[in-house]
């Protein structure tokens, strides 16, 4: 979903919550993270009702998986 200040990389609609997560490439898990709170990418998913689950994600570039992630609730 677009919002105002830039667009959520991936946002799961789950029964009992919303999860939002960021993905970087070339950056760290934390870095992420503070996009969804810096950007505000979680505040129209608080209207479903259900907890809404901030994930930053940071994928190596050399083994091509998740390197690291935070999660905040």
């Amino acid at each position: 979903m677009k919002v105002a200040r830039g667009r959520t990389d991936v946002v799961v609609f789950m029964r009992d919550a919303v999860y939002v997560m960021e993905l970087k490439m070339r950056g760290s898990a934390q870095e992420a993270l503070a996009q969804i709170n810096s950007k505000d990418y979680a505040i129209p998913y608080q209207a479903e009702g259900k907890p809404v689950v901030k994930i930053g994600i940071a994928f190596s570039k050399e083994t091509k998986t998740v390197s690291d992630w935070i999660i905040e609730k």
